[in-house]
C-alpha cells in the first residue's frame, strides 16, 4: 500500500514540481529592465487594426492610434473590416483610418483578415513594419518608439506588455488582470534577461516586413498568435519584450462571454501542445537552441489553474496519508514548496497589476474561478472553427 501511494505521489509530483520551479525561476528574474534607448524616428509602421462587427467600438481604437507619439507621416492605421455586416468600415474611414474589405466566409477567423493585411501592406512596400492592434485596446502613446528602439537594434519582432483596459469592471476583470501581469509581464521580463522569446501575445505586437518574407504569416488556428511566436521560433528568431509600451483591451466581465473565450483559448493551446511541442524539443535538442526549449516549456506547464489543482490534490493526499505513514513527510514538503512557489508568482503578478488592495482581496475568489474553469473544460469539445468573443 505505502508501494502505491508513493507511485500515485510522484505521479503528482512530478508535473507539479516541474512546473512550480519553472514559474518560481521567472518569478525571481521578473526585475523591470533596464531603460531602453532612444530611436531615430524614421521608420514607417502599418498599424494593423482587425475588426469583424466592431462598430460599437472602433472609432475609439482608431482614434487612440492616430495620437500616438509618432510622426504623422511615418505611420497608418489600417483597419481590415473582415467578413463585417455593421458599420465598420464606413465609421473606420470617418474616424481617418485607411480600411481594407475582406469578405471570404469560408475562411473566418482573426488569422486569415491578418494574413490578408500583411500582404496588402507588403504590396504597397511603403510600411518597414506591421503593427498589430486589436479594435477594442487602448495604447499608450510610446508604442511605435518601442518598436523601433528595438528594431533599430537589431530586432526583428516585439511584444509590447498586453493587459486589461477594464481592470475594474468586475472581480473577474480585476482576476484577469492579475493573470496577464503574471503570464505576460513577469515571464516576458524574465525571458528579456535570458534572451529568450516572450512569444506574441496576439495584441501589441510588431514584426518587420523582412521577417515577414523570411517566415511567412502561415498562422490560422485558434490561438494564431502563440502558434506564430513558435514559427518564429523555430526559423530561428526571438520576439523581444518592450515592457515600457503596452496595450490594454476590454476583457469581458460577465461568465457567459468569458465562457465562449475561455474554451477557445484552451481548445486551441490543446491543438498547439499536440502539434508543436515535439517539433520545438527536437529543435532545441537538434541545434541546442534555449529558445525552442522554452516555447517548449511554455507549451507543456499547463495554464496556472490546472497547476493550482495539481499542487493541491498533492497537499491533500500527503497530509492525509502522514498520520498513518510518516514517510509522507517528504512529500508534504514537497507540495508545500510548490505551494508557495505559486504563491509567490501570483503576488508578483498582482504587484505589477496595479489593480491595489481591491484585487488582492479578490484573490480569495480565485478557488471559485480555478473550480470553474475546471468544470468547463471537462464539459468543453474541441473545436476547430473561430467564434468571436461577443462584446458587454
Amino acid at each position: 500500500m505505502t508501494t502505491l501511494l508513493n507511485l500515485i505521489l510522484f505521479a503528482l509530483a512530478l508535473p507539479a514540481t516541474a512546473a512550480s520551479l519553472y514559474l518560481l525561476v521567472l518569478t525571481l528574474l521578473s526585475r523591470a529592465p533596464s531603460t531602453a534607448l532612444r530611436s531615430s524616428r524614421r521608420l514607417r509602421f502599418d498599424i494593423i487594426v482587425p475588426a469583424h462587427n466592431e462598430a460599437a467600438v472602433i472609432e475609439g481604437v482608431v482614434a487612440n492610434l492616430l495620437k500616438l507619439d509618432w510622426p504623422a507621416d511615418g505611420f497608418r492605421v489600417v483597419v481590415v473590416a473582415d467578413n463585417c455586416t455593421d458599420s465598420t468600415a464606413a465609421l473606420a474611414r470617418a474616424a481617418g483610418a485607411e480600411v481594407l474589405e475582406r469578405h471570404d466566409t469560408q475562411r473566418r477567423g482573426k488569422g486569415y483578415g491578418l494574413d490578408f493585411a500583411f500582404q496588402a501592406s507588403q504590396g504597397k512596400g511603403w510600411a518597414y513594419a506591421v503593427v498589430v492592434v486589436d479594435a477594442d485596446t487602448g495604447v499608450s502613446a510610446n508604442l511605435l518608439e518601442a518598436f523601433s528602439t528595438r528594431i533599430e537594434n537589431g530586432a526583428a519582432a516585439v511584444q509590447a506588455h498586453y493587459g486589461v483596459l477594464n481592470s475594474q469592471a468586475s472581480w473577474r476583470t480585476r482576476l484577469m488582470t492579475i493573470a496577464l501581469a503574471s503570464f505576460h509581464r513577469v515571464r516576458s521580463r524574465a525571458r528579456e534577461r535570458l534572451q529568450l522569446s516572450c512569444g506574441i501575445r496576439g495584441n501589441g505586437w510588431c514584426v518587420t516586413h523582412r521577417l515577414l518574407r523570411q517566415v511567412p504569416y502561415r498562422a490560422f488556428s485558434l490561438t494564431e498568435d502563440i502558434e506564430y511566436g513558435i514559427d518564429l521560433g523555430l526559423a530561428g528568431y526571438r520576439v523581444h519584450y518592450a515592457d515600457e509600451a503596452h496595450v490594454a483591451a476590454l476583457m469581458v466581465p460577465g461568465e457567459q462571454a468569458a465562457r465562449t473565450q475561455r474554451r477557445r483559448w484552451e481548445d486551441g493551446r490543446l491543438q498547439l501542445i499536440r502539434s508543436k511541442t515535439l517539433l520545438l524539443l527536437q529543435e532545441a535538442m537538434g541545434r541546442g537552441s534555449a529558445v525552442c526549449l522554452d516555447l517548449a516549456l511554455d507549451l507543456l506547464v499547463l495554464p496556472l489553474s490546472y497547476v493550482a489543482v495539481n499542487v493541491a490534490v498533492l497537499i491533500v493526499l500527503a497530509g492525509v496519508a502522514l498520520p498513518w505513514e510518516p514517510s509522507m513527510e517528504g512529500w508534504l514538503w514537497l507540495a508545500l514548496g510548490c505551494g508557495m512557489s505559486l504563491s509567490l508568482y501570483v503576488l508578483r503578478g498582482w504587484q505589477l497589476s496595479g489593480v491595489g488592495i481591491r484585487g488582492l482581496m479578490d484573490l480569495g475568489r480565485a478557488p471559485l474561478f480555478v473550480l470553474w474553469k475546471v468544470l468547463l473544460m471537462l464539459r468543453a469539445h474541441e473545436s476547430a472553427e473561430w467564434v468571436r468573443t461577443k462584446r458587454e
